[in-house]
């Protein structure tokens, strides 16, 4: 399949500066990989691709996508059937570098990062012998099943992926920061959706 290559004139230096992460743009070594989902018939050509290393990249990303005026796709597992983690034209923030879990077996939860698989999850709560609600598949991403309700093999008796939620750290929209515990599945779910990118999920 004959590729389009796109060139941008888009300066990245001021986001250089404090960013930990990669910053992938077309004729990069890899950006063919980096655009790709998990849908192989999603053929979009982002601007520039954010693979952000921790919230701060997030951040800082996200404010250069206000500054510019840009599109901004968020990927976390990049397994929407959609294609909703790339975008033409505009700024990826992949958090794939965001991995991380920690299970607390005395309360019985698990805190993930916004790049954390399923599979992820599953292997670091199944040495606890515990396990929460989760999807089907084990590479899709923790936080756009969620942001789905995230139906599983454990919905029937133990509820949606997002029932069992009890807290995240967002970056909103301006960039700021945002952490919450209280009315999670009715206000979260809604800022998540329209204005905001979940960096950490603790659920129960």
């Amino acid at each position: 399949m004959a590729t389009t290559q796109r060139t941008y004139n888009l300066d990245t230096s001021t986001l250089k500066a404090g960013f930990r992460g990669a910053l992938i743009q077309p004729g990069n070594e890899d950006y063919e990989a980096a655009r790709r989902v998990y849908n192989g018939m999603i053929d979009k050509y982002p601007a520039l691709i954010a693979r952000c290393s921790d919230v701060a990249d997030v951040i800082a990303a996200v404010t250069f996508a206000r500054k510019n005026g840009l599109l901004v796709a968020v990927r976390g597992g990049g397994h929407n059937v959609g294609g909703l983690g790339v975008c033409d034209d505009g700024l990826i923030i992949d958090l794939s570098l965001i991995r991380y879990t920690h299970v607390d077996p005395e309360t019985r939860t698990v805190r993930v990062g916004g790049g954390n698989t399923w599979g992820d999850v599953d292997h670091a709560t199944h040495a606890f012998s515990l396990a929460i609600p989760s999807g089907v598949i084990s590479t899709t991403g923790v936080g756009g099943l969620t942001l789905g309700g995230g139906l599983g093999y454990l919905t029937r008796k133990w509820g949606l992926a997002i029932d069992n939620l009890i807290a995240a750290d967002v970056v909103l929209a301006d960039g700021s920061p945002s952490s919450s515990s209280k009315l999670i599945r009715s206000i979260l779910s809604m800022l998540a959706l329209c204005c905001g990118i979940w960096t950490r999920h603790q659920r129960s």
